[in-house]
């Protein structure tokens, strides 16, 4: 093809990146740039939409302005986003009727506990794959539906659009000509149908939500419009959208079932590809959309852990005991384990395995001598013994047990870290030379629909190995330091009491 690249836009949780990728799936460029997250009470998580939007187009125009790039020579643009966080906008002007409610966000539990209580729970199991949950879009929806006057009129008369980020992304993109979603982002709503792919009428009605708001929902890889040309010289297609999880597992090139993949971003969120049927409900496990490519769908199993890296940024903001996130892998080196100390940081509750969004953060086993690096490195520990956790619930669940897991995101470059992931699973990890593989991923996934890249096997290709951490730890040292976790965990656990009970 004559365009050179690809650009990916990747929309995360705490800042919006822009990465140009070339034939060989080599980084040319890459734009970053962080935005507010807004906490208007305990457990409540905001994003400002115009934030989201602006910086986003600040690093696509960024990154194309630093690498010397015009327009002409992208192929297509691929989107990648944090997934089930929340935007209702004004179908004619844009505005946002509120601010986003994020993935993170516990606000909208009272209404699971809700619709748990009138017995609702097992018909979206078995429809969504998904819990019936806070973390989801469905309930955020109807939070704003049952808390904004007048917004449900103005829904019902079709003024309305309701998107997850990739779908507000693209109609900003498109200057309003496009509102579609893909099926993986789609799936993570509580209102797709994991058979039939299309929103679930019964379940609309059960939440109460309006199909006018709602986008069309697409394969992962077509075009789906182009830019509008205010946003720059020449029009590009826009032809791959993932979930920033989905993208990952496909940037990894897990194309297999069995094969499997933990990102370390803002949560932590381990797939295993279980391929082209969707795999049936298991305690405390997500089915969910992988991908839909040339019309073939692809499931996976997915465990979700809320907080992840984001507990460096808690070091960093909250306790400012770090200067920058990078700094963590320094101050933990000036102690040789974590001294006894077990964080466990359940700010915005526990997602896999327990599911409890009246979880809070607990920090055990202080005493006198214990120091910031005995902190830093039980927030490390933390990310990992909750991945612990999710892949023996996972490898119990399928029966499939891993030779190796692929690991990626930020905190993967902490070679500290990796090591202790190695240990404390007993399994091999493996860390990719590209570990920008949510964009990646995205990339592929645009590039495949336009004929950039001719097919996966060509993405196999592509794949290679940075280094591979081996399990050293002893097991009677693995099993007792897991043990302790779980007591840890255990003291964590519905700590906070649901606004139901608060004042009896």
């Amino acid at each position: 093809m004559n365009s050179r690249y690809i650009l990916a836009l990747d929309q995360g949780t705490t800042s919006s990146r822009a990465i140009l990728f070339d034939h060989g799936a080599n980084i040319v460029g890459m734009a970053q740039q962080e935005f507010e997250q807004i906490y208007p009470e305990p457990g409540h998580v905001e994003h400002n939409p115009g934030a989201i939007w602006s910086s986003q187009l600040s690093v696509a125009q960024e990154v194309l302005r630093k690498t010397n790039t015009a327009a002409q020579q992208v192929a297509a643009i691929g989107i990648t986003n944090q997934r089930e966080t929340t935007l209702l906008w004004d179908k004619s002007t844009g505005k946002p009727v509120a601010n986003a409610i994020v993935w993170q966000s516990r606000i909208s539990a009272p209404i699971c506990d809700r619709l748990k209580a009138e017995g609702h729970e097992p018909t979206f199991r078995k429809k969504t794959g998904l819990v019936l949950d806070a973390y989801f879009s469905g309930t955020k929806i109807a939070y704003l539906l049952e808390t904004l006057p007048g917004l449900r009129e103005r829904c019902e008369r079709g003024e309305i659009l309701f998107g997850t980020v990739d779908a507000y992304l693209v109609w900003r993109l498109t200057g309003g000509k496009a509102h579609v979603t893909d099926v993986s982002n789609a799936s993570r709503t509580l209102m797709l149908n994991l058979h039939t792919l299309d929103w679930d009428e019964e379940l609309l009605k059960i939440l109460q939500i309006p199909k006018a708001i709602l986008p069309a929902v697409k394969s992962s890889a077509e075009v789906y419009g182009e830019t509008d040309e205010k946003l720059v010289d020449k029009k590009i297609p826009i032809a791959g959208i993932a979930g920033d999880q989905q993208a990952a597992l496909f940037g990894q090139a897990c194309f297999t079932p069995g094969s499997a993949k933990n990102t370390y971003g803002t949560g932590c969120f381990l797939l295993m590809n279980t391929g082209e049927k969707p795999f049936p409900p298991a305690d405390g496990l997500l089915t969910t959309v992988a991908w839909k490519l040339n019309g073939k769908t692809t499931y996976a199993v997915e465990g979700a852990v809320f907080i992840g890296g984001a507990v460096v940024q808690w070091l960093r903001d909250g306790l400012k005991i770090i200067q920058s996130s990078a700094a963590v892998e320094q101050l933990a080196a000036q102690a040789p384990d974590s001294g006894g100390v077990y964080l466990v940081p359940a700010f915005v509750g526990l997602g896999a395995p327990h599911w409890d969004p009246y979880a809070r953060g607990v920090m055990v086993g202080l005493r006198r001598e214990t120091t910031a690096a005995h902190i830093a490195h039980a927030a490390l520990e933390s990310i990992a013994y909750q991945s612990r956790d999710v892949l023996d619930l996972m490898q119990n669940a399928t029966g499939l047990k891993l030779s190796k897991l692929k690991v990626d995101g930020g905190a993967s470059v902490n070679s500290r870290l990796m090591q202790f992931q190695a240990d404390i699973l007993d399994v091999a990890v493996t860390r990719p030379k590209v570990t920008e593989t949510t964009a990646l991923g995205a990339a592929y996934l645009a590039g495949l629909a336009v004929g950039y890249w001719e097919d996966t096997a060509h993405i196999v290709k592509n794949w290679l190995l940075d280094r591979e951490f081996q399990p050293t730890m002893p097991a009677q040292q693995r099993a007792a330091l897991h043990r302790n976790w779980k007591r840890a965990v255990e003291r964590s656990l519905a700590w906070e009491e649901p606004a139901s009970r608060k004042g009896k």
